[in-house]
């Protein structure tokens, strides 16, 4: 804790504020997601505990509340609700919807024993004697110090524990996920191992004044670094994940959304009800993605009386006998199918000529699933089946009178 001016705690606590402030809004919209709400705890614990052990502050507290020493059962019950809330979040996050009750049962039993250790080491605090303020040798100074000696061993006994079993959940979950999960796991751990080796320079060092030794640097120099260094990583493991996967689920919307795009535009014409984009160029994704798909939707649906089945079927054998799938073989027939149509619709739009029947119309399947949709708008824009059955629909609409 050599950072007289506490800026390498601050910043690293203020990134991890923001970070908690991305999350507010979805759990202000989903207050009942316990996870989304571990992992907001986790972010706000984890700025406290950057905030509350950087010098100044430490200083401030002591001085607000007139007692020397009182920031550090402060700066325990930080670490100690830091480390607790990790366990819920891993019981939490890892937990399937049939273990919800075990879940709630394990995250209940970690509160509580995580409160109980957190009220002895403010009531061991308040029957010892540390009239010696202390800011960053605390732990030996008053090593052999009745009640203030117990503390210090609960506080760093609760800690080594939280970080030997997040180091084994961690791991041990690391090996059957892959991907961002994976990795933010591996940071996790890697963050506790960190911590183990923090709990035991201060074990050390605080041996060391029991043996009549001075290891004081351990716990002056090196514990400090290796508890920041392992804070971040810790939180940037929780947060890594949540973040990948909401980036990839964007992107996902995105991708579909411009997939979508050929078969947007072959039915514009078509289109009776477009949703406005009240939020213009920051509408977003989701809401683009829901006009796209329905405008489609009630595309096909104003041009349904102008499909023809035997369009459908003719195309789905000529793809069928190229050696294609059935999924993409379906896909370019229906939208063979929906390209003539689209031509026919607006010829009789243009002649001003009542729709024809609709029980001659075929089933179109595409556009019964997202998946279905993307395949057949890429075959408006790829397929010569489809060129050729909309060049086709052009010249019977031009030589009908």
């Amino acid at each position: 804790m050599n950072d007289s001016n506490g800026l390498g705690f601050y910043l690293p606590g203020a990134m991890l504020l923001v970070a908690a402030g991305l999350k507010a809004p979805a759990l202000y919209r989903n207050p009942r997601d316990e996870l989304l709400r571990s992992v907001v705890t986790l972010l706000v614990l984890a700025t406290a505990v950057f905030g509350f052990t950087a010098i100044p502050t430490l200083v401030a507290v002591n001085r607000f509340t007139g007692i020397p020493n009182a920031a550090a059962p402060v700066v325990f019950s930080l670490l100690t609700a830091f480390s607790g809330a990790n366990i819920v979040l891993i019981f939490r996050w890892s937990s399937g919807p049939e273990d919800g009750e075990r879940t709630r049962r394990l995250s209940r039993l970690c509160t509580m024993v995580t409160l109980a250790v957190i009220v002895a080491i403010n009531v061991l605090f308040a029957l010892g004697n540390a009239p010696v303020e202390r800011l960053r040798d605390l732990d030996t100074y008053y090593a052999s110090t009745p009640y203030i000696r117990e503390m210090i061993l609960l506080y760093l006994a609760a800690h080594t524990t939280a970080a030997v079993t997040m180091t084994l959940l961690c791991r041990r979950w690391a090996r059957e996920v892959h991907g961002a999960l994976r990795a933010g796991l591996l940071l996790i751990a890697f963050g506790y191992v960190l911590n183990l080796l923090y709990d035991i320079a201060k074990f050390s060092a605080i041996g060391a004044r029991w043996a009549g030794g001075d290891w004081d640097f351990l716990s002056i120099g090196i514990a400090p670094a290796l508890a920041s260094v392992s804070a971040l990583l810790i939180a940037t493991g929780f947060v890594l994940p949540l973040v990948s996967q909401h980036v990839t689920g964007q992107w996902e919307m995105w991708r579909r959304y411009f997939r979508l795009r050929p078969l947007s535009r072959e039915l514009r014409g078509a289109t009776r009800h477009s949703i406005h984009l009240a939020g213009g160029p920051w509408t977003p994704i989701e809401i683009r993605l829901t006009q796209r798909e329905s405008d489609i939707h009630d595309g096909i649906l104003t041009v349904s009386p102008y499909l023809h089945a035997d369009v459908r079927e003719r195309a789905l054998e000529e793809e069928l006998a190229a050696g294609r799938s059935t999924d993409e073989a379906v896909a370019v027939a229906d939208a063979a199918a929906l390209a003539s149509a689209v031509v026919l619709w607006s010829r009789a739009q243009g002649a001003r000529e009542g729709a024809v029947a609709k029980t001659a119309s075929p089933v179109l399947t595409s556009p019964n699933s997202p998946s279905g949709l993307v395949r057949m708008s890429r075959a408006l824009a790829t397929s010569a089946t489809v060129r050729s059955c909309r060049q086709s629909a052009v010249l019977q609409s031009s030589s009908t009178p």
